[in-house]
């Protein structure tokens, strides 16, 4: 991944990022397979996807009978998203949406809210923690918010910008701050997987999940 330059907002390094890719139309992205472990046995309802990028997951989610709305900073890669959902014909369950987190959140309440390795080299201290604050409050009573996220730092990552802290499920919780009479904890867990990067060579990512549920409507 490239490094910022002092003159980068969130918006055009992401910019830079996707359209750097230059990743065709007819390669759309798959799911994230933690997500659709962990999701697939759910009900389909509504969803929030944060940080969507190409869209994989949001088109995963529809496919299964979701309606997604499908955030990213990068209007590039919303573009380029949103030819993927046509081409899968689920265009119409989608709403693809720019914000900057840090600044703007989707409005409404949602049975699945989730945020799919939700870093950036651009982000401060303290965003990521508070971006997933408002998601818990996105979230419907009887519904799911779900963070996946690297643990360490790929090798297929090495001499990249990522200096950011990258939390354990219980550093998460504690930032979270999740009421026990609120919320229950359905799944926390780590996970690895294998992967092979641009150059052949295989690598392992370390991960982790947490989901948590609503359990009673707002007070």
């Amino acid at each position: 991944m490239p490094f910022p330059t002092p003159d980068d907002t969130a918006e055009t390094y992401w910019n830079g990022f996707y359209r750097s890719l230059d990743r065709s139309v007819d390669s759309p992205p798959g799911p994230n397979a933690l997500l659709v472990e962990e999701v697939g046995p759910l009900s389909p309802g509504t969803a929030l996807d944060l940080g969507c990028g190409f869209g994989g997951d949001a088109i995963w989610l529809a496919t299964q009978g979701w309606r997604v709305t499908a955030v990213d900073v990068s209007g590039a890669a919303l573009e380029r998203a949103g030819e993927y959902a046509a081409r899968a014909d689920v265009a119409e369950r989608i709403d693809w949406q720019r914000h900057d987190l840090t600044a703007t959140f989707p409005a409404g309440t949602h049975d699945l809210v989730c945020a799919q390795f939700l870093h950036s080299p651009m982000e401060r201290p303290g965003q990521r923690d508070a971006i997933l604050r408002r998601a818990l409050d996105a979230v419907a009573p009887g519904g799911s918010l779900l963070v996946t996220g690297h643990t360490g730092i790929p090798d297929s990552m090495k001499d990249t910008p990522f200096d950011v802290h990258l939390p354990t499920t219980t550093e998460l919780r504690a930032a979270l701050r999740p009421d026990p009479a609120v919320w229950s904890t359905v799944t926390e867990r780590a996970a690895t997987r294998e992967a092979t990067g641009p150059d052949g060579r295989s690598f392992t990512h370390r991960d982790m999940m947490l989901r948590l549920v609503r359990t009673q409507a707002y007070a």
